[in-house]
């Protein structure tokens, strides 16, 4: 098979010399097909309902993939793709476990297929086995595949001694509600991307590849605001309406390598996660009807930041570092004790930080009337015992935000690092 086109980095357009339409040989990318559908097809008309269809316009003058479908991120690289990317429109979430009988060989073999159909996916190409044409006409839309290991699955495939101490089982939280069905798994994939359809797509290609090697143990589907949506970037809100994710740790910090990836050498992790990270899973339900019902000065106390701008309550812009020691004329702290940002600020939790990346997910209508909405909470770090751990136990002990929040499922996985050329995520713990 002839090496896909050279992708291009996480946010930026295809570079002007690479051949928007390369693909293996007998394969067609799916930009190219976009291209011939332009020039066969139909499509709607600049005036929209009101003008009909129009014919689309020739070849010769066909109108180039948007920004939007035509970004792509590599396959290959240091760290497997999705950690930093940027946010992404949608995402699912689907854990699988090793079929009865399936062990170490299975493994490989369907770690080799995911990365497999992983690299063509995300250079805009066909699956390469019963393609389903669900992303025939889209670009790669900044589809990224990222794999991990679950706590049971170094037992199924006889790898115990290669299993990290930093993926034993998370402790008991005073605010879990947690589902077992919905929690865990021996394999976790996590897909996003720009468009509904690409990842939709890349979500039934894994689950085909999986064949009878794994089944699926849960799946959860999300959402973010599209890109351009804003007039300008500006960080994500949550289904609360809040600003969501202002002190994340940013790539440009001297630290963050430190605090997000495992490194190379020097760590009591085994040498298979060199670069890699830990990703803690958590559906977190939100009670939207409960905190709908809060005036917005209510909302801002719990949250300590303002509802509009994501500002700090003891002044300033978004960015601004938080006074927690302002008080108002009465005396009162200005950013409540209890508030969830205060709470969580990693120089309030030792210095423990971690990297969010979460979905929103809305999955209907309860029986009883209310949203089934909330924040599927993706957060990765070197070490959860450091990162994710510590903060949760505080937020247990007093966060007012748990009133209107209930984490119902959970999980925790090792993600290796990116594979090299030639290389499937994995190959080194499960051909080391």
């Amino acid at each position: 098979m002839t090496a896909p086109r050279e992708a291009v980095s996480e946010n930026a357009s295809p570079r002007e010399d690479v051949p928007q339409d390369a693909s293996p040989k007998g394969v067609f990318s799916r930009r190219r097909l976009l291209g011939t559908a332009g020039a066969t097809g139909l499509a709607l008309g600049a005036a929209g309902g009101a003008a009909g269809y129009a014919a689309a316009p020739s070849a010769e003058k066909a109108t180039p993939l948007a920004s939007l479908g035509a970004d792509a991120v590599m396959f290959h690289g240091k760290h497997q793709p999705g950690i930093t990317t940027a946010l992404q429109a949608r995402g699912h979430l689907v854990a699988f476990d090793l079929a009865a009988g399936a062990g170490r060989k299975e493994a490989a073999a369907l770690l080799r297929r995911w990365s497999t159909t992983a690299q063509r996916l995300m250079a805009g190409e066909t699956a390469a086995h019963e393609d389903t044409d669900v992303a025939r006409d889209a670009g790669p839309s900044s589809l990224t595949l990222t794999f991990g290991f679950g706590h049971s699955f170094f037992a199924r495939t006889g790898l115990e001694k290669q299993r990290p101490v930093a993926l034993d089982p998370l402790p008991d939280f005073s605010s879990d509600h947690l589902d077992k069905a919905r929690s865990n798994g021996d394999l976790w994939v996590q897909i996003g991307a720009n468009d509904a359809l690409v990842a939709f797509h890349a979500l039934r290609a894994i689950q085909k590849d999986a064949g009878s090697a794994a089944r699926v143990r849960w799946q959860m589907n999300g959402f973010n605001r599209s890109p351009g949506a804003t007039a300008q970037p500006m960080t994500a809100r949550n289904l609360m309406g809040q600003i969501d994710g202002t002190r994340n740790p940013k790539p440009t910090e001297s630290d963050f390598d430190k605090r997000i990836f495992v490194p190379a050498s020097g760590s009591a992790d085994p040498a298979w996660m060199a670069n890699g990270s830990y990703a803690v899973v958590r559906r977190i339900r939100m009670l939207l009807d409960d905190w709908e019902k809060l005036s917005v000065k209510a909302q801002e106390d719990v949250i300590g930041r303002k509802k509009s701008t994501g500002a700090p309550l003891s002044g300033g812009t978004e960015t601004t570092r938080m006074n927690l020691d302002k008080s108002d004329a009465d005396g009162n702290l200005v950013v409540p004790i209890n508030a969830h940002a205060r709470i969580t600020r990693p120089d309030q939790n030792g210095g423990a930080a971690m990297l969010r990346r979460p979905f929103s997910f809305h999955d209907g209508i309860d029986t009883d009337g209310v949203p089934d909405a909330g924040l599927l909470f993706i957060c990765w770090q070197a070490d959860p015992l450091r990162g994710f751990v510590p903060v949760q136990r505080k937020l247990d002990r007093g966060d007012a935000l748990s009133t209107f929040i209930r984490h119902e499922s959970s999980g925790l996985f090792a993600v290796p690092g990116g594979a090299s050329d030639r290389e499937y995520v994995g190959q080194r713990l499960l051909e080391g």
